[in-house]
């Protein structure tokens, strides 16, 4: 049959806030960059393969849009 708890769900240690506050920080800005790189990445190769720019258009627009991202997220 089913068991009945009464104590507390868990009693293991204590929580660190302030280390999972730092990984909830990282993990946010692991995204907000990985995004950014992802839309300069895509841009560059639209760039590149559609708008005749070749490579290194490509490339030029990739770094551009992710150097003028990095300035506008901080």
């Amino acid at each position: 049959m089913a068991e009945h708890h009464t104590g507390p769900a868990e009693v293991g240690a204590p929580m660190d806030y302030k280390e999972h506050e730092n990984t909830y920080n990282m993990f946010l800005s692991a995204t907000k960059y990985g995004t950014l790189f992802l839309v300069a990445l895509l841009l560059g190769m639209t760039a590149g393969f559609f708008a005749g720019a070749g490579f290194l258009g490509g490339l030029v627009v990739l770094l551009i849009v992710f150097i003028a991202g990095i300035a506008l997220l901080r």
